[in-house]
Formats: structure tokens, sequence, C-alpha cells
């Protein structure tokens, strides 16, 4: 059954003193249970507007947004962030860190621990636990930002181009890492990117947006077996999909270039 749904979602903004913005143009997405789905499209297109709405960080003019069923009013330790930019605090270390939003729904001491403990194992980061953010590299911050958005078992995580930041083989291996955390943890994911290589080789189905105003230009299933790895980036199945989501990007961006 559909785990997130979204029905003619549209989102205008009014700048001060300026003409209004159409970001957002009656978009319509589902995402079933335990699905990874990635959202790409031109610079501009409202993809983070979208997952902003989502974790109810904004609020749209018009359309529906329903989580289990539920109206999706302001935000919620149900929908986990994590964002491009490392947003952890910088006066706690890593555990309190990944404790934070278990230590604030109130669980018991013993209990907070046991999580951050599962989780710092799961990203990779033992013998990192007393560390400050500032004494960690970028990948290094992402797996924390990672494991903090994991700590309140949230019923979805969103992802707006956690590895945008990161240099290309750091890159890569937070993209195994998650592949390897989302099969152990079998969450939805709804994640943001600009890399199309990044959205096949993440995603089991990737949703193409269209320049200004974003709506769903296509809806592509990414029939490539699971577990994939290094080699997958070469294979023919991915390539053929990676022409297919390049040509519809281009388009999008010549318009967008256009205005």
């Amino acid at each position: 059954m559909p785990h997130l749904d979204l029905t003619d979602v549209t989102v205008r903004f009014t700048p001060k003193n300026k003409p209004q913005v159409l970001a957002l143009d009656t978009v319509s997405l589902t995402v079933a249970d335990n699905m990874f789905s990635v959202i790409v499209g031109p610079s501009g297109c409202g993809k983070s507007t979208l997952l902003r709405l989502v974790a109810g960080l904004h609020e749209p003019s018009s359309g529906t947004m329903l989580l289990d069923g539920k109206p999706i009013e302001g935000p919620s330790a149900e929908r986990g962030m994590v964002f491009q930019s490392y947003t952890l605090f910088p006066w706690l270390h890593v555990r309190d860190n990944i404790m934070f939003g278990p230590k604030l729904k109130g669980l018991p001491a013993a209990d907070c621990g046991r999580i951050a403990d599962e989780l710092i194992a799961a990203v990779g980061l033992k013998g990192f636990e007393r560390s400050y953010p500032k004494e960690l590299s970028g990948g290094m911050r992402q797996r924390v930002a990672l494991a903090r958005a994991l700590a309140n078992d949230p019923k979805i995580l969103l992802m707006d181009e956690p590895f945008g930041a990161l240099d290309s083989q750091t890159r890569q291996l937070m993209q195994e890492l998650l592949l390897t955390i989302w099969q152990t943890h079998r969450k939805t994911v709804l994640f943001i990117t600009h890399d199309i290589d990044e959205a096949i080789f993440l995603g089991d189905v990737v949703h193409v947006m269209t320049a200004r105003p974003g709506r769903i230009k296509k809806s592509i299933p990414i029939d490539i077996p699971r577990p994939r790895g290094i080699d997958t980036l070469t294979s023919a199945p991915f390539m053929a999909l990676k022409r297919e989501v390049l040509g519809l990007m281009h388009a999008e961006a010549v318009l967008a270039d256009r205005g």
C-alpha cells in the first residue's frame, strides 16, 4: 500500500515587491513502503521545496500530503531529515549527537545508549564515539547525520543531496553504506539529487522533474538487481537508464536556461 501519497501539491511563493512564483504545480507522487525513491531535475525546479513540504517545514498552497493515510502537518520525528550541510550540534560528541532524538522522546538512558552504539557500529564510526564534529571528515560527519536521523526510528527518511559536498570517492563509499543500511533497516526513503549516476545506483524508481514550475515529468523504474556495487555503474542496463534520464534532464535544463 502507499506509504507517502502526494496529490496535486502546488506551491506559490510571493516575494516582497516581486511577482508571485509558481514553484511546484500539481505534483502527485506515491512512494510505497520500504521503497527507495529518488527525485532528479534541473536546478530551481523545486526538488528541495518538495522534500521540505514532506518534512513539514513548509505548507503547500494547495493539494494533499498523506503519510500512512494521515495528513502531514508540521515537523515530526516520524520523518527523519538529512541535509547536504552537516546539521550536527558542534558542542556534542558523536554519541550524544545520535542520542539527542531518543533523549528528546523521553526514552530511558540505557535505551538511548544502546540505539547510539548500534548505529555507530552500523555507520562504521566505532572508536569515534567521543569525537566532536569539527574533528571529523565530511564523510564521517554525514555518517553521524545519517545515524542521528535513524535514531528516532522514522517512518520515512528524507535526504536532500546529502553527499553533494563530498569528493567522488567518499561519495561512492557513502552511497554503498547507505544502501547497506537501507537493506538492513528497510526504511522508506525519498532522496533528492542532481547526480544521475547516484539516482540510478540508489533508487528503486527515479522521478524526473520538469523545469520550474516543477512537475513530475516521468517516473522510471530501476530494474537493476540488488545488491549493487561498483560494477553496476558500467553495466549495460545502467548505461541504458542513464541515457534515458540524461535525455529527459537535458531537455528540461534547456527549457530552464531559456527562462
